[in-house]
């Protein structure tokens, strides 16, 4: 049984891709710091999976801490990077949080299993986009000058993984996911997105607001150049997301596979702010609260991608739709609700 480290385990995604791997035969080895996860969903995940994954809480950034993990797991056979800071307006304001931290841990991942044969996933970001000239956006458009900090990390990585590959020294394969927006929740409502204090992103705004934890959800913009006039995202369940993970391993376990390669890992269609507030309503019958309120700088009009690579190389497509992306998120923010963690 292949051993996978998933950096940042614990984490919303992470911890949503490590079911998937074990749904799928492989063996997860989890390293998270705990600075955005908590220890209770090593629990959670153990009542999903039937047994407690390994884990190791440690800091990337500390050669101590990734010398010690190597010594514990050198047999290690593929890594799903995920741990880095990833809150926009915070990057912006603590830029050097943010480089030191995103990059000291990729940089030292990679030293410390560069002699060995290693599928590398990364998690990267249609951020890198900026607002594409052309929508969908394919994987071939130009990457546009980051908006944060933040932003800037995930392009800065995308590059130093693809020098390492171009410099023939390592034996790493390294395929590069473009997520585009995971939202939802596992189908047992035991893991989901648990956002530290005032959630950045829309969905679980929308669920905290609706179970009383928050006020009125504000709709930033409603003059842009779409239909309703609030801004568009290509919205995707998180198992979703977490299954073009093991999509992207069993890839680059094909022999034909070298190098590098990227990917979007989306639905390749776009959802309005307002479309999914809507979406939520219907699917919960909650009734939300909500205003217009102005654009907020930096955000982007609307963006969406072309999945046609992944679904015809990864062999990979997304099947949970909107409706069960907020009605998972909804159940969730229940559980969590009646059982803190």
């Amino acid at each position: 049984m292949s051993k996978i480290l998933v950096t940042g385990g614990l984490g919303f995604i992470g911890s949503h891709t490590v079911v998937e791997l074990v749904r799928a035969g492989y063996e997860p080895v989890i390293a998270d710091d705990l600075s955005n996860s908590q220890l209770a969903i090593l629990d959670q995940l153990t009542k999903i999976i039937g047994y407690k994954p390994i884990f190791y809480q440690l800091d990337l950034t500390l050669d101590a801490d990734i010398q010690s993990l190597v010594l514990a797991e050198p047999d290690i056979e593929g890594i799903i990077h995920f741990a880095a800071f990833k809150a926009v307006g915070e990057s912006v304001a603590h830029p050097m949080k943010y480089y030191r931290n995103n990059f000291y841990s990729l940089i030292n991942l990679l030293d410390a299993y560069y002699a060995k044969p290693v599928n590398f996933v990364f998690s990267s970001s249609c951020t890198v986009y900026g607002q594409p000239a052309k929508l969908p956006v394919t994987e071939d458009a130009p990457v546009q000058p980051a908006q944060s900090p933040y932003g800037n990390t995930k392009q800065v990585a995308e590059e130093i993984l693809k020098d390492m590959i171009a410099s023939g020294g390592s034996k790493y394969k390294v395929v590069a996911l473009r997520y585009f927006n995971p939202v939802g929740a596992h189908e047992s409502a035991l893991i989901g997105e648990l956002p530290i204090g005032v959630p950045q992103n829309l969905v679980p705004f929308i669920t905290q607001s609706a179970i009383g934890k928050r006020g009125p959800i504000t709709v930033y913009g409603s003059d842009y150049n779409t239909p309703d006039g609030s801004a568009i995202r290509d919205y995707i369940h998180v198992v979703d997301l977490a299954k073009a993970h093991v999509a992207a391993l069993k890839l680059m376990e094909k022999e034909t596979f070298t190098g590098y390669d990227v990917f979007n890992i989306g639905t390749g269609k776009g959802s309005s702010v307002l479309e999914v507030i809507h979406a939520f309503e219907s699917s919960t019958s909650v009734k939300l609260n909500y205003n217009i309120g102005p654009r907020r700088a930096g955000d982007v009009e609307q963006v969406w991608g072309d999945v046609t690579k992944s679904t015809e190389k990864l062999g990979w497509k997304t099947e949970l739709d909107i409706d069960v992306m907020m009605s998972s998120a909804w159940e969730w923010e229940k559980y969590i609700a009646q059982n803190p963690l």
